[in-house]
């Protein structure tokens, strides 16, 4: 068994760990809070702007309205985006999102290079030696649409030169706070109902909705499509930031919780080997004690 020193050492030790979690805890509820804010802000905007770009993608002759709505018949090459976080401590976060992505797309029939967003997620790819072509890292702890519209022009960009045939996007999407669920959505080009989006039942209610475009119909899609699916992007981040400040906080406060039994535990061994400890040193008194009064009497 340890001896009492060592004992008081860990317990230390481990009462300053659980300072951090609480302390990391109680930053990421206040982190948490502004995140669904942002989210809240964006989510009714980014939903509409999705089935806008649904129902443009399900009119008859897509392909020729636009080329992000040309679906290409013979796909040679597969980008996904995903996204991660830029830290750790946030329980499973970082984990889920990458074997959800991986179970997809590791064994894909078709080649597939990726785009990171979060330092977790390239360091996680990297390590399985997948193609990332590109890393967003650093975000700023609220970004705006300006401060990521890069990532969704890249995407765009890879799609319109022909150097990929389709673009997938992996996140985290913000049920609540005890709940984060891995999403992918089919990017480019759009897939009509989507393969994971909260509007198909808004869409089939609304199928029969008519555009008019002014001043011309090229016109308007060349600018709305590429920011609307830029767009979808923006909001894929927000809803990852959200789940990974409360993915963080929940298991921030489990680390404090178990600190707090740990340290409880660690105390209990204490006092025991403080007691043997004190009542050796007692025996110890005792016997020195009865051996010099015999010595004494002898003389």
């Amino acid at each position: 068994m340890a001896s009492a020193r060592e004992m008081r050492l860990r317990i230390r030790s481990v009462k300053n760990i659980s300072q951090v979690t609480r302390a990391l805890s109680a930053v990421s509820a206040s982190k948490v809070r502004k995140a669904m804010a942002a989210v809240a802000a964006t989510r009714n905007y980014a939903t509409k702007a999705w089935q806008v770009l649904t129902h443009i993608a399900g009119q008859p002759g897509r392909d020729t309205l636009h080329p992000l709505l040309t679906t290409r018949s013979n796909i040679i090459q597969t980008l996904v985006l995903v996204v991660s976080g830029d830290r750790g401590l946030a329980g499973a976060y970082n984990t889920n999102i990458i074997r959800f992505l991986l179970h997809k797309f590791d064994r894909y029939e078709i080649p597939v290079k990726y785009i990171a967003v979060g330092r977790k997620g390239r360091d996680m790819l990297i390590r399985r030696r997948k193609n990332v072509i590109a890393e967003f890292s650093n975000l700023p702890p609220a970004p705006s649409f300006a401060d990521v519209s890069a990532i969704g022009r890249l995407a765009v960009d890879e799609f319109l030169s022909s150097k990929v045939d389709e673009v997938y996007l992996v996140y985290t999407d913000f049920v609540t706070m005890t709940k984060q669920e891995p999403v992918i959505k089919r990017l480019l080009p759009l897939d009509v109902g989507g393969e994971s989006d909260r509007v198909e039942a808004y869409e089939s209610k609304h199928l029969s909705a008519a555009y008019i475009y002014e001043p011309e119909e090229s016109e308007i899609l060349d600018e709305i499509i590429p920011r609307f699916t830029a767009l979808q992007v923006y909001q894929a981040i927000l809803e990852s930031l959200a789940s990974e400040h409360a993915a963080r906080m929940v298991a921030m406060g489990n680390a404090t919780d178990n600190a707090i039994e740990l340290v409880g535990a660690l105390q209990m061994d204490y006092n025991k080997v403080r007691q043997q400890t004190i009542t050796g040193d007692l025996l110890d008194i005792t016997g020195g004690a009865e051996a010099l009064s015999k010595a004494l009497s002898q003389k």
